[in-house]
């Protein structure tokens, strides 16, 4: 009678349906253990896309990256400046326009010196050397495990938020102290890979697609590319 009422009236389902009939079975799982699924996913699969926005030490940055175990590839937004990054192997560069790497109230030789540098960097690969401190502040952004590693955690009692959906695949939404230390959506189709994360604190919202869909990294043109030595100017 059920399967004739669903038929007849175009409802989703009927009461005492089971909502994880038919799913790969993790929302019958406790959150924990939903969540420790879907981090052992996560840090299994190959490659990952994600994008959204993560807000950090009070900054707010816009995410959109490719990333697999041997680099990635991407733009970060933060402010009004984007930026593109590029890793492969230990190799990482950066490419931005000359107002990203220019100091605008600069005045006086300084400030002359640093728009020649600027205008020498403007829209080509910029290699950021290991020493320098901008690749320890950036090649985060372009590590998949330890990326991964500091999003995919939620905060407090973790519990079971109810059944969901993103762009299509159903999930089973677990949460941090009710909500407050983050939400987690987990596929409930295949691999329960994470789809879907709201970091608790307002610190952002990312979305997760592509999961073990590898992509290719190819070196810069040498004539795109700008080796600027030890250390780069300040951005």
């Amino acid at each position: 009678m059920c399967a004739l009422v669903v038929a007849g009236t175009g409802l989703a389902g009927c009461a005492g349906e089971d909502p994880d009939e038919g799913t790969n079975g993790v929302g019958r799982l406790s959150a924990g253990k939903i969540q420790n699924r879907a981090r052992t996913a996560a840090e299994a699969a190959d490659a990952v896309r994600l994008h959204g926005t993560v807000v950090s030490g009070g900054r707010a940055y816009t995410l959109d990256m490719r990333l697999k175990d041997d680099g990635a590839t991407g733009s970060v937004t933060a402010k009004d400046a984007t930026f593109q990054l590029l890793r492969i192997g230990e190799q990482l560069y950066l490419k931005a326009g000359a107002e990203f790497w220019s100091h605008g109230d600069d005045q006086g030789e300084d400030g002359e010196a640093d728009a020649a540098a600027a205008g020498k960097l403007d829209g080509k690969y910029v290699k950021v050397p290991q020493g320098d401190p901008s690749y320890q502040k950036f090649s985060g952004f372009t590590d998949k495990d330890v990326l991964l590693d500091g999003l995919l955690t939620l905060h407090g009692t973790l519990a079971k938020d109810g059944h969901h959906e993103q762009a299509g695949v159903r999930t089973i939404r677990i949460s941090g102290d009710k909500g407050s230390g983050g939400t987690l959506d987990v596929s409930l189709e295949g691999t329960p890979y994470p789809l879907r994360l709201v970091r608790g604190g307002k610190a952002g919202t990312l979305r997760f697609s592509a999961w073990g869909t590898d992509f290719a990294l190819k070196e810069p043109a040498k004539d795109e590319t700008v080796d600027y030595g030890r250390e780069l100017p300040t951005s």
